[in-house]
């Protein structure tokens, strides 16, 4: 990838950030607009970020109670093997997730960063979510 695809990304994250706080089509498509110019590969790909952004509701709900089913803890282990993945090491835990540098061995031999979603947050958005993290990633070049 060219240096100035990799500045192109971050600079669309960057935009992406601002634009999905921004309510109503017309003002988020003005702001576009201004930020991205006249970059119509820049708009395009900050876009596709705002099309799989889905909003996450977990905020929104309310408390657990006492009784409430508790959720458990990620088992997974350095050393532990997820499907073709081997965990190497813990390097980031978030609400819905643990993230762990893996080797994984097949079908090629490489370094990847590997979430495993915490049990109980397999809910239809946070898979949304998920998904949507998972394409922006795949458009960077990390």
């Amino acid at each position: 990838m060219k240096p100035e695809d990799t500045q192109r990304d971050r600079k669309a994250l960057d935009i992406f950030g601002h634009a999905v706080e921004i309510n109503g089509v017309e003002a988020r498509a003005g702001y576009l607009e201004g930020t991205c110019g006249g970059d119509a590969v820049l708009r395009a790909r900050v876009e596709a970020l705002l099309s799989n952004h889905v909003e996450d509701s977990f905020l929104q709900l309310p408390a657990a109670g006492p009784g409430d089913t508790v959720i458990t803890p990620v088992t997974e282990q350095p050393g532990d093997r997820i499907g073709r993945y081997k965990l190497l090491e813990k390097i980031g835990e978030g609400g819905c997730g643990v993230v762990y540098m893996a080797e994984q061995e097949e079908p090629v031999h490489r370094r990847v960063a590997l979430k495993v979603i915490k049990p109980g947050m397999d809910t239809k958005s946070v898979i949304a979510r998920f998904e949507a993290e998972r394409q922006a990633l795949a458009m960077m070049d990390h």
